[in-house]
């Protein structure tokens, strides 16, 4: 599906996008078949949150839920983007939101106590106050996280062991809560290694590359977790990490087949596949989201690119043959 901006084409946009969704949810339409509408709201576009609306999207599909129609808009990775478009959502009385970031399901949580809320791409939906607890999610939201409580441990484990690292440069936007949670459980697995963390903060995806280059002589490693403004702009990085030769770790499995060295993952068109699943059982009324609990990832497993390495002048170890799938 080809995206439509917020900015300027809203109604438009949402015309055109609604008419993209499959030609059998238009036949139902037709048909007198009644109109579940689900309002898509995205702080920006990237690989990753792109993969988990697909993932939604065939859910919804798989679940056998007809005549349902998609109105998609993006914040652009404005703020007040994503808070107008929780706005339009709620006025336009849509069946359910589907929150695909940390941003977009506070602003849609803020917009509304009675449409039903499923989030996914959100790292810390406690900490982000989003739900109570993951066993207990508010009533009107529930949905995927897109952390494993094993992820940053065992990236960390591996930079400790298998490089010959001795600081990691971390960039990120200290705006983004998720973010922040990320950042502070690597410092906490830090402390179990030999390894120092080296920070720097941007504010736009336009500080990125000077930041990595900041970084240079500092950082034996770069590691950047999933945050949204520093991965929209993520080429800036893996640039300065080909040009010095410096091994770049990432926190989701995208950012690798877009040239990142590594990382333990999972692949966000599954969490986006099982909040879809989610949705599918509210629109079904077989449940409300307070019965939904907050689900992690399934699958996590360590990939590595071996055009990255090569780019990187990192050299493969047999060991690794037996821990990590490569990508080319």
């Amino acid at each position: 599906m080809k995206w439509k901006s917020l900015l300027g084409v809203s109604l438009a946009g949402m015309v055109l996008l609604a008419g993209c969704g499959t030609s059998k949810e238009t036949n139902s339409e037709e048909k007198g078949g009644k109109e579940i509408k689900i309002g898509v709201t995205q702080i920006v576009e990237h690989p990753s949150l792109d993969a988990a609306y697909k993932g939604f999207k065939k859910a919804i599909s798989a679940s056998g839920l007809k005549n349902v129609k998609y109105d998609v808009q993006l914040a652009q990775g404005d703020p007040n983007n994503s808070q107008t478009i929780a706005k339009n959502l709620v006025g336009e009385k849509v069946d359910l939101i589907f929150a695909n970031s940390t941003p977009s399901a506070q602003h849609a949580l803020n917009a509304t106590k009675d449409i039903p809320i499923v989030f996914t791409s959100v790292t810390d939906p406690v900490g982000a106050k989003l739900v109570q607890s993951f066993e207990k999610p508010g009533d009107n939201i529930t949905g995927t996280t897109d952390t494993h409580p094993d992820a940053i441990p065992k990236t960390i484990e591996f930079i400790d062991k298998q490089t010959d690292a001795k600081t990691v440069g971390l960039i990120y936007n200290k705006g983004e809560q998720n973010s922040v949670a990320q950042v502070d459980l690597v410092k906490k697995a830090l402390e179990k290694s030999n390894l120092k963390p080296v920070e720097v903060s941007v504010s736009t995806s336009a500080d990125v590359k000077q930041a990595a280059e900041s970084l240079v002589g500092r950082a034996d490693v770069f590691y950047i977790v999933t945050d949204n403004t520093v991965v929209s702009a993520l080429e800036s990085v893996i640039s300065v990490a080909e040009d010095k030769g410096i091994p770049m770790f990432a926190g989701e499995l995208d950012s690798v087949k877009r040239g990142a060295f590594a990382a333990y993952g999972f692949d966000y068109y599954d969490i986006g596949y099982e909040a879809g699943q989610m949705a599918a059982d509210i629109l079904k009324g077989k449940k409300k989201p307070s019965e939904i609990k907050v689900q992690y990832p399934q699958k996590l497993k360590l990939v590595i690119n071996k055009k990255a390495a090569k780019a990187m002048n990192i050299k493969l170890k047999t060991e690794w043959d037996s821990m990590a799938e490569y990508t080319k």
